[in-house]
């Protein structure tokens, strides 16, 4: 299996997946793998289950850099809790891929080695940020991958390039070794082909942590069950009717929600009237966050440092930062930092988290009454590469749909629901209240069967 990946790799090259492979040391893992297997020792769980990273997991010994110049040629020193988890049951980490600077972007343009492309039309972006988790996937480089999530960056990818994106609730995986963008949004999230694959990875990566305080200390249900009922379910007439919305995809999920009730589900019409302010509130946290998170990188303690000699301590950060931060990223911080400055704090940040704080008080409303809030996932397919790229604004907005789960903490998944008539996939997004992934992976088991979807 390592060999046939192996190969698939060098094969598609072209779309800029992997940033490093590790052949050596997989090809290695393997053949003590199949030793074992042979000598009739037990394995783990995972044995034999080849995996790529996002390339903000740390594993310990290896090159990890947020896709950015300024940790260019750093090696972790530690491994993630996630990571340590899945060696531990055997999986075969094959390589780490490529995605935007710092998670920062929808996708994947914004990588300082290069953007990568969809497997399926390679003029189009795989989405982002987890561009490279998802097209490793997308175009069989691996069984499954990780990828982390702020604000869509799984489920966004996952429904651009046709295949299964997790997002479990906020604190279900540690983030210790999760290089940060914005703490209180990110979550370590699960690529995969099939519902089963993703319970299976899930299964073995959840759970609290001593090294994360926010990993939640819930009891860890078996995920690989399947509960088979009739679901009770809410659409957001604001998401289904909302004018970005593609007209085929929205015409698309009218009639899957009468493919629904003629299952038996009940499917309710549900009023959400903060969709429009989701984004610029989402907006405002994540960049105040990453503001703070990414001050670290100042080219005195690790990472890039400029070569330039004789300079004030000022004039020293300034420097090497600019040159090791791309566009996209010193466009966030200085967002971020003007939001939580002296005489805007008030008027932005606090305003946000009130906000954030109606979100979570209307999902909670609405999903104590249903079993899950079906909506699409994005509001159109995958667009042309640099189609939006001096449009920041319209690429902010690609996220109206997939902030929410993020804002309020809840689990969701993008699964894949049918083609448009341009040829690209699209899916359709399962959100459950907190910490009920078992049921949110039943529904999406559910639909693909009910839809007799395969991924791409």
């Amino acid at each position: 299996m390592v060999r046939y990946y192996l190969y698939q790799i060098e094969q598609t090259k072209h779309l800029n997946a992997f940033l490093e492979v590790f052949e050596e040391e997989a090809l290695a893992k393997a053949h003590a793998l199949d030793t074992r297997i042979k000598n009739g020792e037990p394995v783990g769980a995972l044995a034999g289950v080849v995996i790529g990273i996002k390339d903000v997991i740390c594993y310990k010994g290896h090159k990890v850099s947020a896709a950015s110049r300024i940790l260019e040629g750093f090696t972790s020193m530690y491994s993630a809790t996630a990571v340590e988890r899945l060696l531990a049951e055997d999986a075969v980490i094959i390589g780490n891929l490529n995605c935007d600077e710092f998670a920062m972007g929808s996708t994947n343009e914004n990588s300082a080695y290069g953007p990568v492309l969809n497997a399926l039309d390679n003029s189009r972006v795989p989405g982002g940020s987890s561009g490279g988790s998802a097209v490793a996937v997308q175009a069989d480089l691996c069984m499954v991958s990780l990828g982390s999530d702020t604000g869509g960056s799984v489920r966004q990818p996952a429904d651009f390039c046709g295949i299964v994106g997790l997002k479990p609730t906020y604190g279900r995986i540690s983030r210790y070794g999760l290089i940060a963008y914005a703490s209180s949004f990110d979550q370590i999230g699960i690529f995969g082909r099939n519902i089963a694959d993703v319970a299976m990875v899930l299964q073995t990566i959840a759970g609290p942590d001593g090294y994360d305080s926010t990993a939640s200390r819930e009891e860890v249900p078996d995920y690989q069950e399947r509960h088979n009922k009739s679901w009770k379910i809410a659409y957001l007439k604001d998401a289904l009717f909302h004018p970005g919305l593609d007209e085929e995809m929205k015409e698309g999920y009218v009639s899957f929600f009468k493919q629904l009730e003629a299952a038996g589900d009940a499917v309710t019409a549900a009023d959400f009237a903060y969709l429009d302010y989701v984004v610029p509130a989402y907006y405002v946290l994540t960049t105040a966050e990453a503001s703070s998170n990414l001050s670290r990188f100042d080219g005195v303690k690790y990472g890039h440092r400029t070569p330039l000699k004789n300079l004030e301590l000022a004039d020293f950060y300034k420097k090497s930062r600019s040159e090791g931060f791309g566009k996209e990223v010193k466009r966030r911080i200085l967002l971020g930092t003007f939001v939580l400055s002296a005489g805007y704090y008030d008027a932005y940040f606090t305003k946000a988290q009130q906000v954030r704080r109606l979100v979570v008080d209307k999902l909670s409303e609405i999903l104590s009454q249903y079993d899950a809030i079906i909506m699409p996932t994005v509001p159109s397919t995958a667009f042309k590469i640099g189609e939006k790229a001096d449009d920041p604004i319209a690429m902010y907005l690609a996220d109206i749909y997939t902030v929410l789960a993020n804002l309020a903490g809840v689990p969701a998944i993008s699964v894949p629901l049918q083609r448009h008539s341009n040829g690209m996939p699209y899916g359709v997004q399962i959100i459950t209240k907190q910490f009920s992934e078992a049921n949110l992976l039943s529904i999406a088991d559910h639909v693909m069967q009910l839809r007799k979807v395969t991924p791409v």
